[in-house]
């Protein structure tokens, strides 16, 4: 008998499938945490290992017809070792969040204090955030930016560290442009006698083709997500010393998940594998150009970047003054076809579902094969509507400008409607 497809089978869920592609093809996608997966990830991710239970770890299971699983998963691991130079590697977190959560519960205690990124300034939700689990379990305190130069204030660092005495401090940002330096936070955890964590998911691919500093051999403990930059499937990293790494993998499995999902650690696979070759890096390289040519564009036009510009593939518009907010901004750039976030930025008086800031990130534009007479096209895209978010005229203008760059540089042009 020959079974359906998911088109006949669910044609509800295969027309929302079917939308969101669309949705991708035709519209500039500048949100900096996505990115698009190659067909070699997808079709990892799409494989028959969905089926295999394989909690424990490679050679060490509880279940039995593990052989198979076990080649991919240590495929994963030598991978991600060779990619960031680390002695061990984790490739079982489902997400970054899941990677923060097993190295907080492997080396500290609940009620310990945790020192990470104010959320407002830029950090993330697991570095302490009151909403999160980290800072329901943890005491957090916070270190952020510098108001005169919009940049992370070291002396701040070291000042709260040296009062709160912190059992673990957390580098690493959502929403920072500029480079961190991992030498120095490791040099002021020293002093205070903490673990040192970088959570490095939006820099990932940056570190791995050594465009921005590694935090590998300065912090304890690495963190990532497996897409954003690195461009692989939905899913987390853990990166740590060999002495470390027992406790940490007991920490993942069996302390904070079951089985995991071997079908996306295939994909993870593939995408370490993509990124070690040298095309890769020459993609991160374009990352930077542009969005260092977006920040300059946005900064001749006007606009008020936080920390003047940006080290790394995102930019922080602070839209304070500009008449308009981050909400209005981010949902009428998206009627044009650009799709960005919302955020919030330093100091901000608008609350998280309003915020003042918009960011804009490169990876994905980059992806598609945009370059810097493209960005600066889209620059000047993002300054018309934002100078007038009313004027129909200038939106539907717009809406034509994107749709001939789609058109131009088309994604996924193996994928059709009738599969």
């Amino acid at each position: 008998m020959t079974e359906p497809t998911l088109s006949e089978m669910d044609p509800e869920v295969y027309g929302a499938i079917q939308a969101e592609l669309k949705r991708e093809r035709q519209s500039l996608v500048m949100i900096a945490s996505e990115n698009y997966a190659s067909r070699a990830v997808i079709e990892a991710q799409a494989n028959v290992m969905t089926n295999k239970y394989a909690e424990g770890y490679p050679g060490a299971r509880y279940y039995g017809g593990c052989e198979f699983v076990d080649r991919v998963e240590r495929l994963a691991r030598s991978r991600a070792n060779r990619l960031f130079g680390s002695e061990h590697a984790n490739v079982q977190p489902h997400s970054g969040s899941q990677a923060n959560m097993a190295v907080y519960l492997s080396f500290i205690e609940a009620g310990d204090t945790i020192m990470g990124m104010d959320l407002s300034h830029g950090g993330h939700l697991t570095h302490g955030s009151p909403v999160s689990f980290s800072g329901k379990l943890y005491k957090p305190v916070f270190y952020g930016l510098n108001p005169e130069t919009g940049r992370i204030d070291y002396d701040q660092v070291r000042d709260v560290a040296r009062k709160s005495r912190p059992k673990m401090i957390i580098a690493g940002a959502s929403a920072y442009p500029r480079r961190i330096d991992f030498s120095l936070f490791k040099e002021i955890a020293r002093e205070v006698d903490a673990y040192f964590m970088v959570d490095m998911a939006h820099i990932a691919g940056l570190v791995a083709t050594r465009l921005h500093p590694s935090p590998v051999g300065q912090a304890d403990f690495v963190t990532s997500t497996t897409h954003k930059t690195l461009r692989g499937p939905r899913g987390g990293l853990i990166l740590c010393s060999e002495e470390n790494g027992a406790k940490l993998d007991k920490s993942v499995f069996p302390g904070t998940q079951g089985g995991p999902l071997m079908h996306i650690i295939a994909a993870k696979a593939v995408a370490f594998e993509e990124a070690l070759r040298p095309d890769f890096a020459a993609y991160q390289k374009q990352v930077l150009l542009n969005a260092h040519v977006l920040a300059e564009e946005l900064m001749g036009h006007g606009y008020n970047l936080v920390s003047g510009g940006t080290d790394n593939h995102l930019v922080l518009i602070d839209l304070t003054g500009k008449g308009i907010t981050g909400l209005h901004a981010e949902q009428t750039l998206g009627e044009a076809g650009i799709v960005a976030n919302k955020n919030a930025v330093p100091f901000d008086k608008k609350g998280p579902k309003i915020t003042s800031g918009l960011r804009l990130g490169t990876p994905a534009l980059t992806t598609r094969g945009l370059k810097e007479a493209e960005i600066r096209q889209i620059a000047e895209l993002i300054n018309n509507i934002l100078s007038a978010p009313e004027n129909e005229s200038v939106l539907k203008q717009a809406q034509g400008v994107v749709s001939e760059i789609c058109k131009a540089f088309p994604i996924y042009p193996y994928l059709h409607a009738s599969q």
